[in-house]
């Protein structure tokens, strides 16, 4: 018995030497923009569903000033992902006053029907209205106030001068600037999207655009798209607003492992239910607004594999 246990003992250590240590999860960056946006919201859930769906990753959010840092921090390798508004990653794609970016498609997020929201008393019915008055743009750096840009251009405006733009600090500061009056209007998009919503609550009512303008507009500008925000997507919302708008993406950057971004797409197609459970506008993150919103060059090929896998 004696010379039994010492023997138990070794063997129970040598087991546990023995047993292979347990991989550390992959650490995966995701750069989303300003506290208040849309972005920060829909990145910090979709990390959370991802990490729970998948423990072999650790996606960590970091909030940045926007699309357009984005895409330069990807491009320097400083982040794995990104969330980049459609009409950045547009001008950056097409090289678009700069060289064309390597960046690679991860997943379409949502679509960004874009518009303006004013309080319930306002006179303004229509974009016109608003010219020459103080609207709210957004941050300088902020896909959505670009964007506006592309938008009233189509509308024969220029959103710097035919307007009394304030540019801000982050997106969480336009909802006071409406409601107490500050300003005419604030421009934003999406639907779910904060900065809407907070107005909303409070006795806000939206801009949209006629038929009329949004054939103009996506005549001179093709990759905008005429969107629809449904009533009832806002509280106090009555009537669909016709809009105008593209999609948003996560990116990464062009040397992102395959294994990497195969797992990133699995995530959140198996974790899809979850994410919408948190955050109702990720019902549009799906494999098929995937495939049909971005050029199969463009989606990374880890994606590519897992959208085969699955029929696409």
């Amino acid at each position: 018995m004696r010379l039994i246990l010492p023997i138990l003992t070794v063997m129970v250590w040598a087991s546990i030497a023995a047993t292979p240590a347990l991989a550390e999860p992959t650490p995966v960056s995701l750069a989303t923009a300003t506290p208040g946006g849309g972005f920060m919201l829909y990145g910090d859930n979709a990390a959370a569903v991802i990490n729970e769906t998948d423990p072999t990753l650790k996606v960590e959010t970091q909030n940045t000033k926007g699309s357009l840092e984005n895409i330069g921090l990807l491009e320097e390798g400083k982040f794995d992902l990104a969330l980049v508004q459609g009409v950045a990653a547009h001008e950056a794609f097409a090289g678009i006053g700069r060289p064309p970016v390597k960046l690679k498609v991860i997943a379409a997020i949502y679509s960004s029907p874009g518009m303006f929201v004013v309080k319930d008393a306002s006179a303004a019915r229509f974009v016109r209205d608003l010219v020459g008055q103080p609207v709210a743009w957004g941050t300088r750096t902020s896909g959505l106030t670009l964007m506006a840009r592309y938008i009233m251009d189509g509308l024969g405006l220029d959103r710097d001068k035919d307007f009394k733009g304030t540019f801000l600090q982050k997106a969480g500061d336009g909802p006071p600037l409406v409601i107490d009056g500050k300003v005419a209007a604030f421009w934003g998009a999406g639907i779910g999207w904060p900065g809407f919503t907070r107005v909303m609550k409070t006795g806000g009512r939206f801009v949209g655009f006629t038929p009329e303008e949004v054939e103009k507009v996506t005549s001179k500008h093709d990759f905008l798209k005429a969107m629809t925000v449904p009533a009832g997507s806002y509280a106090g919302q009555k009537d669909d607003v016709n809009s105008i708008g593209v999609w948003s993406f996560i990116l990464s950057r062009p040397d992102l492992p395959d294994e990497v971004a195969y797992k990133v797409a699995r995530a959140l197609h198996t974790g899809h239910d979850a994410l919408v459970t948190r955050l109702p506008q990720a019902r549009e993150t799906t494999l098929q607004n995937t495939k049909t919103s971005a050029d199969a060059s463009r989606i990374h090929p880890g994606v590519l594999k897992y959208l085969k896998e699955n029929g696409l």
